[in-house]
């Protein structure tokens, strides 16, 4: 088992496109470069914000290759690999070549809405295929049904392999007990960009972040002062970066990121339906929001 610390800050990466709608690699290698330079942890390949729905199963192969070719081992790479279909996300992990990888994201099943039994039978089926160790993603806003911190204690106390959580649900309460139970070997990272400092003072070890895409560098530095109880630090770059992780989701994921990283010329504003690109309204929010952050 690859040893691998989830602690820090990971971007979730997003897929770039050209017009046309094929991957646009260019753009790609410039912002792994852009995140990797300014100083993350780790990257995620084909997270949810990745789009990776509208994805075929040869363009996510491809992207896994450029992602650890460009990489060239500077940082770990994580890989999103989940699904609503048990026996069809266990497959997947069976046919991955995961030599390159350092861990499995595996967000929770979205659609069916399975109880609580029914998610923990799946991430013990997805803890059983795997090679390298599991992230659980519990993201209730996108999947429709929340993981309690019960049920992914009791996965992180039965399987060695699962060792942590990206936690989105928004529930502090939730949060706290999860943080309060869990295993000391156990990670807990926040998937709130908006609340990355709030939660890492209750405990959280980092975040595997959407804003990172476009700002590395303070997303890095809030979550390293954070690990250094340093609040006095960590709060002016919170507060820099706040209007700018709620704006990036008012009218969904990756729609607002994407449009901010065409602002910044790191790729262009294009998206696969049924998404579709961002408002003039928001488009010009971010430009105001991204030329006031230092």
């Amino acid at each position: 088992m690859k040893d691998f610390n989830l602690q820090g800050t990971g971007v979730a990466l997003v897929t770039t496109f050209h017009k046309q709608g094929n991957i646009d690699f260019t753009s790609l290698g410039k912002l792994i470069e852009h995140v990797i330079s300014s100083g993350v942890d780790y990257l995620v390949c084909l997270g949810t914000t990745s789009e990776y729905p509208t994805l075929s199963e040869q363009e996510k192969m491809a992207i896994i290759d450029f992602t650890v070719e460009t990489t060239a081992s500077r940082v770990p790479i994580v890989l999103g690999i989940g699904g609503n279909d048990t026996r069809e996300v266990v497959d997947r992990i069976k046919k991955t070549d995961c030599s390159s990888i350092a861990a499995i994201l595996s967000v929770v099943p979205y659609y069916n809405k399975p109880n609580q039994n029914g998610l923990y039978a799946h991430f013990k089926a997805v803890a059983e295929a795997s090679s390298v160790p599991v992230i659980l993603y519990n993201v209730p806003g996108r999947t429709g049904v929340n993981m309690t911190a019960e049920t992914c204690l009791g996965l992180a106390n039965d399987f060695s392999n699962i060792i942590g959580i990206k936690e989105a649900s928004g529930n502090m309460a939730q949060c706290m007990n999860l943080l309060a139970m869990k295993p000391q070997n156990f990670t807990v990272v926040s998937g709130e960009d908006a609340l990355l400092l709030p939660l890492m003072s209750l405990g959280m070890q980092g975040v595997i972040s959407v804003t990172a895409n476009a700002f590395p560098k303070q997303v890095s530095e809030l979550v390293n002062y954070m690990l250094k109880s340093n609040l006095k630090k960590a709060r002016p770059i919170h507060e820099q970066l706040l209007p700018f992780s709620n704006a990036i989701f008012e009218e969904g994921n990756p729609v607002g990121i994407k449009a901010a990283l065409e602002i910044m010329g790191i790729c262009r504003n294009n998206l696969r339906l049924p998404l579709v690109k961002s408002s003039k309204g928001l488009y010009g929010k971010l430009q105001t929001i991204i030329s006031n952050i230092q």
